[in-house]
């Protein structure tokens, strides 16, 4: 999964401190616009890399007083810039977030993306929803304090939960009838307020696919940064009849799979990957 990059070690608590010259070779320059990442792509190889204010510093005098920590990995550290002027030249660009899905270094993937989850936050917490305010970011947490009513904002981690479900030696799968993700994956959703995650799954189940589960346990939690998530991975198994009714605004297709036709995916980050392929090889 993306956050798995052992040996290395994650640090996502909050850190208040600025870039500086004399770590520049090893502090990575984050600059997001909406969904997009700036990269740099080389001209011979067209290999992509996340910019370290080496490769900046040049262009913008004041790059590092704009700099805002948001995490490290080991001793390496990675930094949002919001106002900076793309350059010309030196192969700089903006991509789409989605490809941090398959892009490597590992471990600069995982902090790049969960550094995009802080920077949606941030972007959409400008002003105080309860009194109009310009937010200031707090000098002792990661939160945005409204300097007039008090109000304090925190990061947004929206909990959701997925889940596969076995009838005996089958797995349910669904293709999402919306974004552009349309690969086979598991029955999920978001938790609503007042319900525990085991009401959840049952929920989420039955709204999609019509079906009714029992002996749900817990498998694992991943933070899933693309879609500002903490999803929480569950097994369940079928319960009564095993007849598929569709929830066509949400899904494209629902279909159970013996175990040995269960698809490979192309993608192997996610928790719901994850599992999806353990059935197949008969883990799960």
């Amino acid at each position: 999964m993306i956050q798995e990059i052992y040996p290395k070690v994650f640090y996502p608590e909050y850190r208040r401190k600025k870039a500086t010259k004399e770590n520049n070779k090893k502090s990575f320059v984050l600059h997001f616009e909406y969904n997009k990442i700036m990269l740099i792509k080389d001209a011979l190889t067209g290999a992509l890399s996340i910019p370290r204010f080496e490769d900046l510093e040049d262009e913008d005098e004041n790059i590092y007083e704009k700099s805002y920590y948001v995490n490290s990995v080991d001793d390496e550290e990675f930094y949002l810039v919001d106002d900076i002027s793309i350059p010309e030249f030196g192969g700089f660009y903006m991509e789409g977030i989605q490809v941090l899905r398959e892009f490597e270094p590992r471990y600069q993937a995982f902090a790049s993306v969960s550094a995009s989850q802080v920077y949606r936050w941030m972007q959409s917490r400008k002003y105080c929803g309860y009194c109009g305010t310009k937010t200031e970011k707090s000098a002792t947490e990661r939160a945005l304090i409204c300097p007039k009513c008090k109000n304090i904002e925190y990061p947004k981690i929206s909990p959701a939960v997925i889940v596969a479900i076995r009838n005996g030696n089958k797995l349910l799968l669904t293709k999402n009838a919306k974004g552009t993700y349309k690969y086979y994956a598991l029955v999920a959703g978001f938790v609503e307020v007042g319900e525990t995650l085991e009401e959840a799954v049952a929920r989420e189940v039955k709204e999609e696919v019509g079906l009714k589960v029992k002996n749900i346990r817990p498998y694992k939690s991943q933070p899933w940064s693309f879609s500002d998530t903490m999803m929480l991975a569950f097994i369940a198994d079928l319960d009564g009849d095993d007849k598929i009714t569709l929830q066509e605004e949400e899904l494209s297709e629902a279909r159970w799979f013996e175990r040995e036709d269960v698809p490979v995916l192309p993608f192997h980050i996610s928790v719901g990957h994850e599992m999806i392929q353990k059935f197949r090889d008969g883990e799960i």
